[in-house]
């Protein structure tokens, strides 16, 4: 995984923003930072204000209270300067239909002000980068989801930002195309574009992410690389046991487990040698079969702190 470049300013600011809708507080004393040249994510079950925290940095959605700063710029004095040097694709494709992607390219190049010469030049450039090319004046309405995500992608992509927003970029997709788009996302990093995405997908978050805020209730309840995360909330290793609830006390004491969850009808035990704890196991409570040692992920982070399953939606 690639790290941010030096700069040490930031190149998104919150500092204890704070959102509600009527009485339901939705983004609750934010404040995060992101580097420039970083890839940083945030997740969060269903309602976690994410998607608000977005529209809040691009200057759609106003705080009620705290401070926004994109470039340096507060957001919610010149909201114009800071959208010309960004991009963003949100969760729903906003793509006109009968159009061609050649055709919605250069509708939102004039959006930007952009040339003709420079609309013809740059749509060029992204029909080969987001693998176009062979839809080009093909009806949007005909494409395919995973062609028309590519093409919101660079519809984003045309004022050659500075900052990309991606909005749950790829949920839907097929696993071919998602991992397509991983490698853009790289491309784009390693051409200095920060990207601030929002994931429900843990691999993509793990693959693409330096820095993470996981929210919930609105609250960043944890922020790291996804590796520190990991360290710091369970242990590097996990055992999966099939076992009754009232077991889970007992066996935990047993065996010394650094965290322990309980998953469905599954007991999962953290620790630094999954391997060892399983021997121990075998030896210990033959009719406990460890049914799975493996890797600690993000999924396990997720639900240590929320409590809940990661879920596709808003």
């Amino acid at each position: 995984m690639a790290t941010a470049l030096e700069n040490p300013h930031p190149v998104v600011d919150l500092e204890r923003v704070t959102k509600s809708f009527g009485a339901r507080l939705v983004v609750d004393a934010l404040s995060l930072q992101v580097p420039r040249g970083a890839c940083f994510g945030l997740l969060g079950p269903n309602g976690a204000g994410k998607t608000t925290a977005l529209r809040m940095v691009y200057g759609v959605t106003r705080p009620d209270s705290g401070s926004i700063r994109v470039f340096g710029i507060d957001v919610g004095s010149d909201p114009r300067q800071v959208r010309s040097r960004l991009g963003v694709t949100l969760q729903e494709n906003a793509l006109i239909e009968p159009l061609t992607p050649v055709e919605n390219l250069a509708v939102f190049g004039r959006f930007h002000l952009l040339t003709e010469r420079e609309i013809r030049s740059r749509t060029e450039e992204l029909l080969d980068f987001l693998e176009l090319r062979s839809h080009a004046d093909v009806p949007v309405r005909a494409l395919s989801g995973g062609f028309q995500r590519r093409l919101s992608i660079a519809q984003s992509l045309m004022n050659r930002p500075e900052l990309l927003i991606l909005d749950e970029p790829t949920t839907g997709l097929d696993p071919a195309v998602r991992i397509s788009l991983w490698s853009r996302v790289d491309q784009l990093r390693a051409l200095g574009t920060t990207v601030l995405l929002t994931t429900h997908y843990m691999e993509e978050a793990e693959r693409l992410c330096d820095q993470l805020v996981i929210l919930d209730g609105g609250k960043a309840v944890a922020q790291g690389s996804p590796e520190e995360l990991i360290d710091r909330v369970l242990a590097a290793e996990a055992l999966e046991l099939d076992v009754r609830p009232e077991e889970d006390a007992a066996i935990v004491a047993a065996f010394g487990a650094k965290r322990s969850l309980r998953a469905g009808s599954r007991l999962i035990l953290y620790a630094d040698d999954a391997g060892e704890l399983a021997l121990r196991l075998r030896e210990q409570r033959p009719e406990h079969r460890a049914r799975a040692v493996r890797r600690t992920n993000l999924e396990d982070v997720f639900l240590a702190l929320t409590g809940a399953q990661l879920e596709f939606g808003a």
